[in-house]
């Protein structure tokens, strides 16, 4: 909700392609520069703790957009400055819930697990953006107002997890354990290989940061019509997400990975050149479908291949990672579309990434061999 909202306010502030680039800029920075302290926290603290801090301070930074709108003070620096709040709390949130899961299921259904975890995500990544779109109609307050409520109400409901294994051990904090998380990665081949192919992927061939330009200017629709393409993706990777859960991915793992990322560049081509809204929904909906499929490998991986006293830490580059593709991804979507134009950046982010999947099929055989997500 808060994407849609914010995306469509700052593009009618300010008619910029480029500003759109920097609200992803604005939720990146945190992230990278609190990687290494974010790591540390979620293997020091309690997880729970820390993830409901983090949806207070996402619903007072909503609530504090929602004011500004209402008593029109709210600027398109105004909002980058929120979002960066906002995006310092999401820095946190991000690997200590992934660090958390392994902690509630047993191993052997970790992957299931972990499908129905995207599975309940991209079901709100599909209600939010169309509701977002929907309750813009009555202005971007009803937006922030709701996407508030919500963040309060999601910060109880984590109060209720239940955890009864032991707690986390803390180990003294010194240079070397800050830096354990990347060492680790660097570590296992098929792990890098499986973080970077998804980095690179999707910070060429993410197109989100340009879509309120492609509802209003390409395919002439309006916030509603947002909220559907923000929502396609998302309705791809919620039911390839339940399908996974019901029927996990047993062999070839890797291929299926790389064959997955080459869909997500073919189709963000195709969406690039498209000017049918319903041509441009389907082919977000396979995108989605794509995406997922490389989201529950990868942190399959992840997970099952760390140790449970520094799954903070690797979830932390894990989730860096997956924030400089996506927020860096959307940034570099704005300059080059202020550069090149709206179609040939997307074109060129799709092309990119098909170029990456056959370098990375040579970089990193070990991920092409990945035959089991067994431990």
């Amino acid at each position: 909700m808060l994407g849609v909202a914010v995306g469509w306010q700052v593009y009618s502030l300010t008619g910029s392609a480029l500003y759109l680039g920097f609200v992803g800029l604005a939720q990146f920075l945190p992230m990278f520069f609190l990687t290494l302290a974010v790591g540390h926290v979620a293997d020091r603290y309690d997880r729970r703790t820390i993830a409901r801090f983090c949806q207070i301070v996402e619903g007072l930074a909503a609530g504090t957009l929602a004011l500004g709108s209402f008593s029109g003070w709210l600027s398109k620096d105004s909002i980058l400055a929120i979002v960066f709040i906002s995006g310092a709390a999401r820095a946190f949130e991000g690997p200590t819930m992934q660090a958390l899961l392994p902690r509630l299921v047993p191993s052997p259904v970790l992957s299931r697990a972990a499908a129905l975890s995207a599975s309940a995500m991209q079901t709100a990544s599909i209600v939010g953006p169309a509701l977002g779109g929907l309750l813009y109609a009555c202005g971007a307050t009803a937006v922030y107002v709701t996407a508030s409520i919500l963040f309060m109400a999601a910060s109880l409901l984590i109060a209720l997890i239940q955890l009864e294994r032991a707690p986390l051990k803390r180990e003294p904090v010194s240079l070397q354990s800050l830096f354990a998380g990347i060492a680790f990665i660097r570590s296992r081949r098929a792990i890098l290989g499986a973080i970077s192919l998804d980095l690179f992927a999707v910070l060429l061939g993410g197109a989100t940061a340009l879509l309120p330009i492609y509802a209003r200017d390409i395919l002439a629709t309006g916030p509603w019509g947002l909220g559907l393409l923000r929502s396609a993706p998302a309705a791809g990777a919620l039911a390839m997400s339940v399908f996974l859960a019901h029927h996990p991915l047993r062999r070839r793992v890797g291929q299926i990975m790389f064959c997955a990322v080459a869909i997500f560049g073919a189709v963000t081509i195709v969406f690039a050149i498209s000017t049918s809204f319903a041509l441009s929904l389907g082919t977000l909906v396979i995108l989605g479908a794509a995406d997922v499929i490389s989201v529950v490998i990868r942190h399959t991986l992840v997970q099952i291949t760390t140790p449970d006293e520094m799954r903070g830490r690797v979830s932390a580059v894990n989730s860096m990672f997956i924030g400089t593709s996506n927020q860096l991804g959307e940034f570099e979507s704005g300059v080059t579309a202020a550069w090149f134009g709206v179609v040939p950046a997307v074109l060129i982010g799709g092309i990119g990434t098909i170029l990456v999947v056959i370098i990375w099929m040579r970089l990193f055989p070990e991920l092409l061999r990945t035959d089991s997500l067994d431990r």
